[in-house]
């Protein structure tokens, strides 16, 4: 059996800021995955594998600055996107 774990709060983050920022919109995954790189403000967008990128592309629309965060994808994972030549 897979041992769960709880998420952890960023370092440096005062206790209760992490559910304070989780309610704004747009930030109810803000700080819940370990992934190595994110396109989003405090760990909203994680782009650390290609499953995640294509999400976190998908779901761009709903972030402040949507440009920004297909940017970051496309920087990381150029192939993601883009349409296949015949």
């Amino acid at each position: 059996m897979a041992k769960v774990t709880k998420a952890k709060t960023h370092p440096k983050m005062a206790k209760g800021k992490l559910s304070e920022i989780r309610h704004q919109p747009g930030m109810s995954g803000a700080f819940k995955h370990k992934s190595a790189s994110y396109a989003g403000p405090k760990h909203t967008y994680p782009i650390g594998d290609k499953k995640h990128a294509r999400n976190a592309l998908a779901r761009a629309h709903f972030a402040k600055n949507p440009e920004a965060i297909r940017e970051a994808v496309h920087r990381r994972y150029p192939e993601i996107g883009k349409k296949k030549k015949k």
